[in-house]
């Protein structure tokens, strides 16, 4: 054989060996990612549960922060029905105050002058105390009967036809708190 055939041999030889060689290296390759594959599911799996998982924790905690702003708020508005009469209270008590001094001085037989004029002064104090509370009395003689705020407690005749349907004496007056009705008028009506 010539060197060139020889050559050609080995050169051949090898490259048949190289073939060899990156076929087994594919097919390794190959069976390396099989494995890999494989492997993904799982992981992924893995991954998923793990990730459910602290959805769930992060879910529980978001739950109880919920029940106790809840409880709270609860027990808040417990506490502004239990107190909220609190500063209304405290707002009367001078007017209680005044009374227990007119009445002290009914009873050692005071100047009745001086005493209707403190009775006037502590009706006064309490009436603007209850503008101050958004309480304002219903005007209702002289108006229209209207249900929503009128109470007929009984029908008169009218004295003139123009007072029919319409409020000719007012016997308990009626009050309202910020536009709702607090007490109904007790009225007598014209008929």
């Amino acid at each position: 054989m010539s060197k060139k055939n020889k050559k050609n041999q080995n050169d051949e030889a090898k490259a048949a060996q190289e073939e060899v060689l990156n076929e087994e290296n594919t097919e390794q390759q190959a069976q390396e990612q099989v494995t890999e594959d494989e492997a993904t599911p799982e992981a992924k799996i893995a991954e998923l549960e793990e990730q459910l998982e602290q959805e769930k924790k992060e879910y529980l905690f978001l739950m109880a922060d919920f029940e106790n702003f809840r409880k709270r708020t609860i027990k808040e508005k417990a506490d502004i029905i239990k107190n909220g009469t609190e500063s209304a209270m405290r707002d009367l008590l001078p007017v209680v105050d005044d009374l227990e001094r007119a009445l002290e001085a009914i009873n050692k037989g005071g100047d009745l002058e001086s005493l209707k004029e403190g009775v006037d002064l502590i009706y006064n104090k309490f009436v603007k105390y209850l503008e101050s509370q958004h309480v304002k009395a219903i005007d209702s003689t002289g108006k229209d009967f209207d249900t929503d705020v009128h109470e007929a407690v009984t029908m008169f005749p009218a004295p003139d036809p123009a007072m029919k349907g319409k409020v000719i004496d007012t016997t308990i007056k009626g009050y309202m708190i910020n536009d709702k009705v607090l007490r109904h008028a007790k009225v007598v009506v014209g008929n």
